[in-house]
């Protein structure tokens, strides 16, 4: 197996999609499946998974195939799935509320422990059974609660300071959809910027550049 250090991004990127792919399949029935059969389901090729499960040890019998409540198993290991890290959701304005009541964060190493949002009109009310509270008692929560992963669903101009605090407060991971740059000021923390309008502006790229799109000269 590879130091885990030295496995790509591209291969990390995949993994969650293996995991979805598992849970179908687990879900039908399948007890074993191919790398040739996973690759039709997946649109990749056979030797690709095999170089994809081959960073990570390996996991099928040649001639059987993978067993696929293990290899599901497995991956759910690797992505650390069955130890679940306490995170905190920053803005509880209609983004927040979505990702809040959308979201299945226990079945993806996540256990949504706090939510917080600056207006007061907020006081009192709950997402998802977890109480909303006001940013003034984030101090004393994290103290007690020790989050490790903070949701940022928050305006660009309040993101800085924001995640200056929780910084500061221990926080070291974030699920950032405010499009602020936060390892611009800290290299070290560990991001995934959710930027919606970017995915949607590819999607307009490759519709305008297939070859049933129209381009004006």
């Amino acid at each position: 197996m590879k130091d885990l250090k030295d496995i790509s991004a591209s291969v990390i990127g995949r993994l969650p999609r293996y995991y979805r792919f598992l849970c179908e399949l687990s879900q039908a029935g399948t007890v074993r499946i191919s790398s040739g059969e996973l690759s039709q389901r997946m649109g990749l090729t056979a030797s690709q998974i095999r170089q994809d499960f081959n960073c990570f040890g390996g996991f099928g019998q040649q001639g059987y195939g993978y067993n696929v409540e293990q290899l599901k198993k497995e991956m759910a290991s690797i992505l650390g799935l069955d130890d679940l890290t306490p995170a905190i959701l920053m803005g509880a304005g209609n983004l927040g509320r979505a990702v809040a009541s959308q979201m299945r964060f226990e079945e993806m190493g996540f256990s949504l422990v706090g939510i917080f949002d600056i207006d007061p009109t907020y006081r009192g009310m709950k997402l998802g059974g977890v109480p909303i509270l006001q940013n003034d008692a984030l101090p004393a929560f994290c103290l007690e609660k020790r989050p490790k992963m903070a949701i940022l669903c928050v305006p660009l101009d309040q993101a800085a300071a924001l995640v200056d605090e929780l910084i500061l407060l221990g926080l070291d991971s974030f699920w950032n959809f405010s499009h602020f740059d936060i390892h611009a000021k800290y290299p070290q923390a560990n991001v995934t910027n959710v930027h919606l309008s970017d995915s949607l502006m590819t999607l307009s790229y490759s519709i305008k550049n297939s070859n049933g799109g129209s381009r004006n000269a």
